[in-house]
This record gives structure tokens, C-alpha cells and sequence, in this order.
């Protein structure tokens, strides 16, 4: 761990795992203190995420305190690869990426944190993936005084949080009378869901990834999803998240029996629609899983101050049917003099990749979809 002191500030750059554990408590206050946070940037999610992917030797934690107080956070780690770039905690399975930032001490954390990210960046390039636009990294960036860069990154799609009659009122007449139709479906099936509590969050999740295996069995699915270490990691999470209200597993019974399984995350007013499991039985009756997903979200949600639905990252098809607003994540590259041929490199690197997608014509298509 290197320590270096500014007026009234101390900013320090952690390696050390065991000291990343102890930080719950005071990460927990600094989260709640930050508007801009997403349920990704929780100390329950990016540590059990470090416990399943994070490999030794390479965690950097930029820690800002004021008179002991923690105030500002860039949870980051050092890529493998032939390039040395520090990245965001969290992976491919974190939808947004971001840093901390106390809003009573916002400009000087920002201040102190691009401070700190300059030293690192005398050897590595910085880069974030996966911002939501209005998150706290907008902040550092501005206070950046070497090479950068902004560039856009992966599309997300989201809805106002209505309840089904005004959400349905705001498609085409005919998609609306579908979904009606649909909705109707689903009453006749007798399909029932309820919210489980954090107790049993471990038990629906099991079913929940079940389920996920079985309704993708021989068709192409996101691999990561049906391997040990991210279910490992979903448990310690998400049964933490569970009991504070920032994840929320829901259940959906036909007599009796669970045929289905949802998770969201929750942070203030954003709700994002995470991952599910359902048995190709209910499928086969054609259920419609998005509409029962949506339907079962906005009526718990919409109650209690929820006002948007986030599909979070990926334009499949489905999500289309319900005139989402697109949202472009975004992607911040920090340099110094020494390493702004990395921030070229990364620059040229995404626009090749752009390109060769809209040359294929494989803009937008995750395997998985509703």
C-alpha cells in the first residue's frame, strides 16, 4: 500500500485484499452518499466479484479521506495483457462502471482522485468502460489535465416505470392489443409471482440458474453465465443486496410449482432488469416472459418511487417491442505524455472493432433474449 498526503485529504492506492474486505462499513456510507451509484458499485457486489475473478497482485484501490472520513473511491485493477492498462472492477458481468464520490466533497474527491489516477497513469493506461452518462467519473475526467478521451460504448435501453395500462398506452395500437393479449395469457395460465425475502434469495437464485441452464440448453447463451465462480459470486452478492432492497429476486408459480425466476437491482429511482431463469414448459404455453417480467416489476416497483426500467446493456430484439429511450454507456480513456500511445492504440482498437460490426452487420445482438 503507497500513502501520499494533500490539505486535508489523504489519498492512498490499496493492493491489499483483506484491507478491500474490511471497507464494507465505510464503502456502504460513501455509496449512499453518492447520487450517481447503480447497485454495481456496492461493496457487496465489486468485493464477492473480487473473490471469484480478481487475481493477486493486481487490485488498485484509490481511496480519498477527509479527516478520516472515506469520501471518494476508483475501485480499479491491472489488466493481463500485453498492454498495462488499469480498468474498472466488475468485468463483463458489471453493466455500469463508475467511481465514488461523496456530493458534500464531490470537487475536491474528483480533485484528489485524478490526482492519484495521474501517478498511476505513468505506466498504465486508464480506462472505464461501462459509464453510465451523469456518473461520477464525468467529474475526474473533467479535472484531468493530460491526454484523454470520450468515447461510446455499449447501448442500453430503458422505459419509464408505468404502470401496465399507461406503459401499454404508449406502444402502437397493435403492439398494445398484443401485449393485452399477452397479459390476458398469462391471467388464464393462473401464473402467480411474489417477491422473496433475503432469507430465501439463495434458494430462488439455485432455481433462478436452473432454470437459466434449462431454458438455454443447445441454443447459444453468454457462457459466463452458466459457470461456477459467477454463481458463486450472484449468492454473496445478491443475498447481501437482498436485505438491504438493492437487488430484488422474484419468484412466478403455476400451481404450485416455480416455473420462473427474475433478478433486478435497484438504486433510488432506477430499477435494471438483471438476469432470468424460465422453464421451457411455460414457454411452450405461450407465456411471454418479458411482459411477465415487466408486468411483475413495475407492480411492485411503480409503488414505491421506481421511475425508470432499465433493460441495461444489449439491443436485443424484444426490448424494441416496448419504444425504449437508448441510453449509450460511455467510455473514458485517462493518459499521461509517456502513455498516450496506449490511449491511441485504444482508440484505434475500438473504432476497428465498430467498423468490423457494421461491416458484418453485427451491431447489436447479445445471445440471449426474451
Amino acid at each position: 500500500m503507497t500513502t501520499a498526503s494533500a490539505p486535508a485529504l489523504s489519498v492512498e492506492v490499496c493492493t491489499d485484499e483483506e484491507t478491500f474486505a474490511g471497507l464494507a462499513g465505510e464503502w456502504e456510507r460513501l455509496y449512499r452518499a453518492c447520487p450517481s451509484a447503480t447497485t454495481f458499485q456496492s461493496h457487496a457486489w465489486l468485493h464477492s466479484w473480487w473473490l471469484s475473478y480478481g487475481k493477486p497482485g493486481r487490485l488498485r484501490l484509490v481511496l480519498v479521506r477527509a479527516h478520516g472520513d472515506l469520501v471518494a473511491v476508483a475501485p480499479l485493477m491491472r489488466l493481463p495483457g500485453p498492454l498495462p492498462v488499469l480498468a474498472p472492477i466488475g468485468g463483463a458481468v458489471t453493466d455500469f462502471c463508475d467511481v465514488l464520490l461523496d456530493e458534500t466533497a464531490a470537487e475536491q474527491g474528483a480533485a484528489a482522485l485524478a490526482d492519484a489516477l495521474t501517478g498511476l497513469a505513468r505506466t498504465a493506461l486508464i480506462d472505464f468502460r461501462e459509464v453510465r452518462p451523469g456518473s461520477a467519473v464525468e467529474r475526474v475526467y473533467a479535472a484531468w489535465h493530460g491526454p484523454r478521451r470520450l468515447l461510446s460504448d455499449s447501448v442500453c435501453l430503458q422505459i419509464p416505470a408505468l404502470p401496465m395500462e399507461q406503459l401499454t398506452k404508449r406502444l402502437p395500437r397493435r403492439r398494445a392489443q398484443l401485449v393485452r393479449n399477452k397479459q390476458n395469457k398469462l391471467r388464464k395460465l393462473g401464473v402467480e409471482w411474489r417477491t422473496v425475502g433475503h432469507l430465501e434469495a439463495g434458494t430462488a437464485l439455485r432455481r433462478m440458474l436452473e432454470l437459466h441452464r434449462l431454458q438455454w440448453k443447445g441454443r447459444r447463451v453468454t457462457g459466463e453465465h452458466l459457470r461456477p465462480r459467477f454463481h458463486d459470486h450472484l449468492f454473496r452478492s445478491v443475498v447481501a443486496l437482498a436485505r438491504s432492497g438493492e437487488a430484488v429476486v422474484r419468484e412466478y408459480r403455476l400451481q404450485d410449482e416455480v416455473v420462473a425466476v427474475d433478478l433486478n437491482f435497484r438504486a433510488g429511482e432506477l430499477v435494471g432488469l438483471y438476469l432470468y431463469g424460465i422453464h421451457p414448459g411455460l414457454l411452450e404455453r405461450k407465456a411471454d416472459a418479458a411482459t411477465m417480467m415487466i408486468s411483475a416489476a413495475v407492480d411492485d416497483l411503480v409503488p414505491d418511487g421506481v421511475a425508470v426500467l432499465s433493460f441495461l446493456r444489449g439491443m436485443e430484439p424484444y426490448k424494441y417491442r416496448w419504444v425504449p429511450e437508448t441510453v449509450v454507456n460511455q467510455r473514458f480513456l485517462l493518459a499521461r505524455r509517456r502513455t498516450a500511445p496506449l490511449l491511441a492504440a485504444a482508440v484505434c482498437g475500438a473504432a476497428a472493432r465498430d467498423c468490423a460490426k457494421r461491416l458484418l452487420g453485427r451491431t447489436a445482438a447479445p445471445a440471449e433474449s426474451a
